[in-house]
């Protein structure tokens, strides 16, 4: 969805990239900063960050790396990815709560990677790296949830659950095996 709103983005997939033809390809460009959009001690905040500062560090032709997946995912891609380990990350001081509330965070201020490309491009914005308009840059995503609850809640669905079986399903939440149902499009 991230990429979809991005016109100036590529999606790679994988988990370790550290042979990477396209992710190498890209870090062996010449006059480029490069960054990894991940919280840690030695992050540049853009948050906190005035706007010369800021365009000290990225600089004009700056290429930011998102880890796109859950937490345990994105921990495990950086800890494979040894050139990913070698960038300069940054980040930023969140002030809104995620509206993804289909899925757990691990943490009330995380955010999703839309929610967060959307906090980052307007930081840049501000610091005047960046020109893309940002409006309505969340509608497809704020659209999936209202859809997601839609289907949740509509009693005619066959997965719609009601109170009574929601008891049931409470109960199992902490087994120790769990399925987890895969679709594919």
């Amino acid at each position: 969805m991230t990429n979809l709103q991005l016109e100036n983005s590529e999606i790679i997939v994988g988990v370790d990239f550290t042979n990477n033809k396209r992710i190498n390809e890209i870090l062996a460009k010449e006059n480029s900063t490069f960054f990894l959009l991940y919280p840690g001690k030695e992050s540049f905040n853009l948050s906190t960050s005035n706007n010369t500062e800021t365009q000290t560090v990225i600089g004009t032709n700056a290429h930011i790396f998102i880890l796109d997946g859950t937490w345990p995912c994105a921990r495990k891609m950086l800890k494979l990815s040894t050139n990913l380990q070698a960038l300069k990350r940054v980040s930023f001081d969140n002030q809104i709560k995620s509206k993804f509330i289909i899925k757990q965070q691990p943490d009330p201020l995380c955010l999703s990677t839309i929610e967060s490309v959307y906090t980052v491009l307007n930081l840049l914005k501000e610091a005047g790296l960046e020109q893309c308009g940002t409006k309505n840059f969340l509608i497809p995503f704020e659209k999936m949830i209202e859809y997601q609850l839609e289907y949740m809640l509509d009693p005619t669905n066959k997965n719609y659950c009601t109170t009574e079986n929601s008891v049931d399903n409470t109960k199992n939440l902490y087994k120790k095996t769990t399925e987890r149902r895969i679709i594919f499009e």
